[in-house]
């Protein structure tokens, strides 16, 4: 009886045992599927993250790229402009010179006719004794010296011969024309100062010669560029006061509508 009951004894415990191994072999099989799980999902996340930053890469090297090529778009453009700036501005000078020219060229026929008008009798003309001009073959010269050196853009030496000419040639009939380049060759050389000083020169002491509207519109424009808002309007309706119809005038009309 005794033998019976320990063998049945040594079967429950051999049950136990088994049916105790048999749960930890599960639960060491559920730990390896949690941790293979865990880990599939690790990578995933991980290779959605190296996707995500190759994106961003790709797309910062697209953009970088794309402000390379737009930067060197715009770097030829100021090239292009600042070329055709220049030409212009080579244009606009050859037109002057070539104006100036002209104007020389019609100033003694104006001269010829106001001497051959009648004189009223109401109001006799009093002749101004006149200036004896020593060569104006060589004055001529000098002057259109200075003028090719505007001409070829060489503006320190044609401020410097124009400004030589004036104080050699006082009397000279060349001597307005001169101040005027002299103005006009300081603003080239960014000077506006300069070159509302020589302006005013002309403006003031020949206010009947044909560039002293001219003059008076460069100044108003020197003054703008040295933000004298008030300055400019005030030479600009001189201008028109003094000038209202010269070509100067309709410019500083425009201006003063602005």
């Amino acid at each position: 009886m005794v033998c019976r009951w320990g063998i049945a004894r040594a079967l429950a415990i051999a049950f136990s045992l088994a049916v105790l191994a048999a749960h930890q072999a599960q639960a060491g099989l559920f730990d390896d599927e949690e941790a293979r799980r865990q880990v599939k999902d690790l990578s995933v996340k991980t290779n959605e993250r190296l996707d995500t930053f190759a994106k961003g890469q790709i797309e910062l090297a697209n953009q970088i790229q794309a402000l390379r090529e737009e930067n060197s778009r715009l770097r030829g453009q100021v090239e292009t402009l600042t070329y055709e700036l220049e030409s212009t501005r080579k244009r606009q000078q050859d037109f002057y010179v070539d104006l100036d020219g002209r104007l020389r060229k019609l100033e003694p026929q104006a001269a010829a006719n106001i001497e051959a008008r009648p004189a009223e009798e109401s109001k006799p003309v009093v002749e101004a004794p006149r200036k004896v001009v020593s060569d104006p073959a060589a004055e001529t010269r000098e002057y259109e010296a200075a003028l090719n050196l505007f001409r070829a853009n060489k503006l320190k030496e044609a401020a410097a011969a124009f400004e030589t000419f004036a104080k050699a040639h006082p009397e000279s009939t060349l001597t307005p024309s001169a101040q005027y380049w002299l103005g006009n060759a300081h603003y080239a050389l960014h000077d506006c100062k300069k070159a509302i000083d020589a302006q005013r020169v002309v403006a003031n002491k020949w206010p009947a010669h044909a560039k002293a509207p001219d003059a008076l519109l460069n100044i108003a424009t020197c003054q703008q560029e040295l933000a004298d808002a008030k300055g400019a309007k005030s030479t600009l309706e001189a201008l028109l006061a003094k000038y209202p119809e010269s070509a100067a005038a309709t410019t500083a009309r425009q201006r003063l509508k602005k």
